[in-house]
């Protein structure tokens, strides 16, 4: 059974940076699809960026290009989202998940999930 632990989360001010872990146990982190969602009060959760178990490739959604960086540590089972440049509208519950079959930035499809980190931007 998969288990995904996340961490890193926390209060920061606008244009400051975060990086987030998702550490990971039962299963190994390069046979599964990795993403990132958020999720703000009163929100659908949403895709935030992942990375492929077919090839390593990345994704971003347009609201974080350029400014988050997801990677992966194959010898620590952990990926990392980092967060660069952060903006108020980037408050939320951050939460990683996994799949081994998935890929793509459908939060529904997405079949492991960890608990959740808080972000907070302030202006």
């Amino acid at each position: 059974q998969l288990q995904l632990v996340e961490s890193g989360g926390g209060l920061v001010q606008a244009g400051g940076s975060l990086r987030l872990s998702c550490a990971a146990s039962g299963l190994t982190l390069d046979d599964l699809t990795i993403g990132w969602f958020r999720q703000a009060p009163g929100k659908e959760r949403e895709g935030v960026s992942y990375i492929s178990s077919l090839d390593g490739s990345t994704f971003y959604a347009d609201s974080v290009k350029g400014r988050f960086t997801i990677s992966r540590d194959n010898a620590k089972n952990t990926v990392y989202l980092q967060m660069n440049n952060l903006k108020p509208e980037d408050t939320a519950v951050y939460y990683c998940a996994a799949d081994e079959y998935y890929i793509g930035n459908y939060y529904k499809n997405y079949d492991y999930w960890g608990q959740g980190t808080q972000v907070t931007v302030s202006s």
